[in-house]
């Protein structure tokens, strides 16, 4: 080990810092090349210290949450790959309001679950959803007719050069899949939401709900990253892929589920290029028979060949 790992490891610790990481560990899809370093983050502090390792060493680096959204390529992500890793929270109660403050690599269904137990309602819905709170934040996340951006009251950021900042609801930006993040030089610490106080029994039976409806709908038994497609403003994207006779529809072992042409899936030994050749034809498809461009949902991250 060189010195410039030995510094990197002296901020992290050595169970925190892997060299020559393979993605497919840590992407849902199963998929991905290796990460020069791949690095936990456990605290704010490490964090900031990171980052001016980063910045004087003049190292790219990438933030990713539990990888349940991301496709990355084989060629590999250069430099620093950073797991925001802290998932702390807290409770406060305002008036008739619940405020939780979730930290951003906290588990969308962990928080579910706290929910649950503190009998607050609203938050059901990210009970299936398997990303962290940051990556729910900085992509809106949604599902069954609720978006987090519903409860959001403030989060704070830390921005690259290492200061903390707190953005109000407004400074979101929010949209469909989509905020401020996805363009500002910043990585979430936690945020706040405003939530109410609910029925422990109706809470339950509705996260049972709509796990029963995932569980139907949803090919849960392969790898995959969720839907790949961005709904478009009056049409479900799905729907037109199905229309177009899609499903099932493969290069490698990359396929358009069967079950919901929502989504692109890994059978096997499927590579980022097999899932990027499936994803062209479909827009390709689409655009030849409806005039629709889709966007993706999904990241794509890494180096092209």
């Amino acid at each position: 080990m060189d010195d410039f790992e030995k510094e990197l490891q002296d901020i992290v610790g050595k169970q925190n810092l892997f060299i020559d990481e393979p993605m497919s560990k840590h992407t849902s899809f199963r998929i991905g090349g290796i990460a020069d370093y791949f690095v936990k983050i456990n605290s704010v502090e490490e964090l900031k210290s990171v980052l001016e390792f980063a910045n004087k060493n003049k190292l790219p680096f990438t933030i990713i949450g539990n990888g349940t959204n991301l496709l990355v390529r084989e060629a590999g992500i250069r430099g620093l790959v950073l797991k925001i890793n802290f998932n702390d929270f807290k409770i406060k109660k305002v008036s008739d309001d619940i405020l939780i403050t979730a930290e951003s690599g906290m588990s969308l269904a962990s928080l579910s679950s706290i929910a649950l137990k503190e009998e607050i309602q609203g938050l059901e819905f990210l009970s299936g959803i398997p990303g962290t709170v940051g990556g729910a934040i900085r992509m809106n996340a949604g599902a069954y007719g609720s978006e987090i951006k519903d409860f959001v009251v403030k989060s704070r950021v830390m921005t690259y050069d290492g200061k903390i900042k707190t953005l109000q609801l407004s400074e979101h930006q929010f949209e469909y899949r989509n905020s401020v993040f996805s363009k500002m030089n910043c990585i979430i610490i936690d945020t706040t939401l405003k939530v109410k106080k609910g029925n422990k029994d109706d809470i339950k039976a509705k996260i049972d709900e709509l796990s029963e409806s995932r569980r139907k709908s949803q090919p849960l038994e392969y790898p995959n990253a969720g839907s790949t497609f961005k709904r478009k403003e009056g049409v479900i994207t799905a729907k037109l892929i199905d229309e177009c006779g899609l499903k099932g529809y493969s290069v490698g072992d990359a396929e358009v589920s069967t079950k919901h042409a929502g989504f692109v899936i890994n059978k096997g030994k499927a590579t980022a290029e097999d899932v990027l050749s499936v994803v062209n034809h479909i827009k390709e498809v689409i655009k030849e028979k409806y005039n629709i461009d889709l966007d993706l949902e999904i990241l794509v991250l890494g180096e092209e060949k």
